[in-house]
């Protein structure tokens, strides 16, 4: 009973369940809603139609078909490495990555098949020619202006694939083992030849020191050997004083004096154990003492 029901409702109402049908795949097929990290590309009967970006688009149903759907999220090329030749001639293997992104899908699809392998191609041939233009010495120490020329470079070349290159690193530049080891003597050498300098600046500086305290010693000598005859001179300007207020006893009177001073001074030398005095001195030791009696 259940299933007449169902072929005699068919039957009678069989134009419109077509009708819906076909509403429904004219709107399925119509509505196209794009993901915001995608576009699609429409063709209509093979011919480029639009680009669908992202939210919900309309097109022909039947007519126009989404032929492709493009990614634009940034994309990392896998890590290459490739063999270059400096400008004096080292053999060099630099490790490149590049990120880059599509812009225009309709350049990216028409325009080229494989998009990796074409820029990792790109990529290999200008950083051969970057690095055949500079010395070993400047790879090493102009790395982010290599990188920078790279990316220039490379964004020129992939230009008219729709593609924007975001980012471009020199992961590492390694050499042969001759290359190394040549450049570790090179690299002693020169910790031997710094030694070295340094050794002769500090023997330099050493030899300019020791002058230095010699010139100083001298002056303060100098000084003390001025200090010492401007003391004798003034002891002998007094002298000569009393010799001219006083007459020749007052130069009696000194020689005496310093006679006397001369005998207690070898007298109490601690090696004298026995004290051999001249005549003469004895008398002039006496003169002294009769003339301090009188002076006194």
């Amino acid at each position: 009973m259940s299933e007449t029901l169902i072929l005699e409702f068919l039957s009678q109402n069989l134009v419109f369940l077509l009708a819906a049908f076909l509403l429904f795949l004219v709107v399925f097929k119509g509505v196209q809603i794009v993901p915001q990290s995608e576009q699609f590309v429409v063709e209509r009967f093979g011919r480029l139609r639009s680009v669908l970006g992202p939210g919900i688009n309309f097109i022909v149903p039947f007519l126009d078909i989404v032929r492709h759907k493009i990614s634009i999220l940034e994309r990392q090329l896998p890590n290459a490495s490739q063999d270059a030749i400096t400008k004096d001639n080292v053999l060099v293997q630099v490790e490149t990555s590049v990120f880059y992104r599509i812009t225009n899908p309709e350049k990216t699809v028409y325009r080229i098949r494989d998009v990796d392998a074409a820029i990792a191609t790109t990529v290999a041939g200008i950083v051969r020619a970057e690095i055949g233009k500079m010395d070993l010495d400047d790879v090493q120490a102009n790395r982010a202006q290599l990188i920078n020329t790279i990316q220039s470079s490379v964004e020129q070349a992939v230009d008219d694939w729709g593609i924007e290159v975001t980012r471009a690193e020199i992961l590492d530049v390694n050499l042969d083992q001759a290359t190394r080891d040549a450049m570790l003597q090179q690299l002693n050498a020169e910790r031997a030849r710094r030694a070295q300098v340094t050794e002769a600046e500090g023997q330099k500086r050493a030899v300019e020191l020791a002058a230095d305290a010699e010139l100083y010693a001298a002056e303060q000598s100098a000084k003390a050997r001025r200090i010492e005859a401007d003391a004798e001179a003034y002891a002998t300007g007094v002298v000569a004083r009393a010799i001219a207020d006083n007459g020749l006893e007052a130069a009696q009177y000194q020689v005496a004096l310093k006679q006397v001073e001369s005998l207690n001074t070898l007298g109490s030398g601690p090696s004298s154990q026995t004290v051999i005095v001249p005549a003469q001195a004895l008398e002039a030791f006496g003169n002294a003492f009769n003339m301090l009696r009188g002076k006194s």
